[in-house]
């Protein structure tokens, strides 16, 4: 009996012990939670915070050069895409309290201005401002259910940073994921926005390469499943067929997307894009124009999976395994190459330069070269013109020459005919 109680004894010590130390194992992740929270907090504020604050600075933005980053960053603040990236990963860390304060200022990293004149706040490239919106949207969602925030300004972004896209100098990764990020995987959009990006989409495709037209006809086509009252785009009818908004004419130069009246066109670059060289591109263009016929059953059926990041990735490994292989370079074709690859990237130098060159003096020089060639045409033409009225003077004076010696013969003929008659009458009078 003593032996049971010491063992009874012993194993509730032991059932305590594990106990207590299962309570401070938790204490303990307690704790080193709230220091992880902490941690990251100050590492916000120190750090993501401080670097979208410093870019947001006009004066650095306007007087600093433009530099290229190679570890990620690229335009004027190499660190600002590494600090996006850092603020998309970790958005569930976010402090609430700056959730307002943190959308603001990607709105104005965007390019939103509160004074509407047109005239762009930043110096940030393409790229950059279309990372801005790719974080605003994710943390949105990890945010759901403590935020309301409007959103509507990083669509008409988005909707004016497809024009100002350029393949060689911005990013197709980037644009791809901020199609995903912000039309793809989004909610059913209404009705005037959807028709506006659509046909949006649809000019980007047209103008663009391949990789990039394929991630933008894989959005355009996902926009016209979720949004079925959109297809009136296809028809072939002018106007835009049987739906029309309230802006009854298209406004193509529109810079809000639910004013531009997409509703009154037609999607009349498909037809164009079917005949596509890359046999992609028309095969998707082709399966485009011929959802105007699907059945709801069918569009839930034929609903696409890929993203437009897959679909640019596809393509351009598709683009990279097509190209021929060539021999073995020769010293004279490597110093030519070399050549090439310093004019492939004259597009990074050419971007430095336009963040820093003042834009009153190159207007100035540019009058002032655009003035002496109007002077230049001006004196042409009146040189022209003298010519002109020089060679008539002297075909006149050549005609007033030869009609000198006819005048003559006619007062010689004159002469001789009176001095005929005179002799006659003499001869008459004797």
């Amino acid at each position: 009996m003593q032996r049971k109680a010491g063992r009874n004894c012993w194993q509730r010590r032991e059932k305590r012990s594990v106990q207590i130390l299962r309570r401070f194992l938790l204490l303990q992740t307690k704790v080193s939670e709230e220091e992880s929270n902490l941690i990251h907090s100050l590492q916000f504020s120190e750090t993501y915070f401080r670097i979208l604050k410093r870019s947001m600075d006009l004066s650095i933005s306007r007087l600093k050069p433009a530099s290229i980053s190679l570890s990620g960053g690229f335009g004027t603040h190499p660190l600002l895409a590494p600090c996006l990236n850092g603020l998309g990963k970790f958005s569930h860390l976010i402090d609430l309290d700056f959730m307002g304060d943190l959308m603001m200022c990607l709105k104005r990293l965007a390019g939103y201005s509160e004074d509407h004149d047109g005239s762009p706040q930043n110096c940030l490239s393409v790229s950059e401002r279309l990372q801005c919106c790719i974080v605003a949207f994710r943390v949105m969602r990890s945010n759901l259910d403590a935020l309301n925030v409007d959103l509507q300004e990083f669509f008409v972004q988005l909707y004016n940073l497809l024009l100002e896209y350029r393949p060689g100098r911005d990013h197709g990764d980037v644009l791809a994921e901020a199609l995903k990020t912000m039309l793809w995987e989004g909610k059913q959009h209404d009705m005037q926005r959807a028709a506006a990006f659509i046909k949006r989409l649809a000019t980007f495709a047209l103008n663009f390469g391949s990789a990039e037209a394929i991630s933008a006809l894989v959005t355009l086509k996902h926009l016209l499943q979720k949004n079925s009252k959109c297809r009136c785009l296809l028809e072939n009818d002018a106007g835009g067929g049987s739906l029309s908004g309230l802006v009854v004419k298209y406004q193509p130069e529109a810079s809000d997307p639910n004013l531009s009246g997409a509703l009154a066109s037609v999607l009349w670059e498909l037809s164009l894009l079917s005949k596509h060289y890359n046999p992609t591109i028309s095969s998707m263009a082709s399966s485009i124009s011929s959802m105007e016929t699907m059945t709801p059953s069918q569009n839930q059926a034929y609903l696409s999976t890929i993203s437009p990041v897959q679909a640019l990735r596809d393509l351009s490994v598709e683009q990279e395994l097509s190209k021929p292989i060539g021999k073995p370079l020769t010293p004279n074709r490597k110093r030519k190459r070399d050549q090439h690859s310093d004019v492939a990237s004259g597009h990074e130098r050419v971007w430095e330069i336009e963040c820093w060159v003042d834009e009153d003096e190159m207007k100035n020089k540019l009058e002032n070269h655009f003035q002496v060639l109007r002077d230049i045409e001006e004196n042409e033409r009146l040189r022209a013109e003298l010519n002109r009225t020089m060679k008539s003077i002297s075909s006149y004076e050549e005609y007033k020459q030869q009609k000198k010696p006819r005048k003559d013969l006619r007062l010689v003929r004159k002469r001789s005919a009176v001095s005929k008659k005179s002799f006659v009458m003499v001869l008459v009078c004797q």
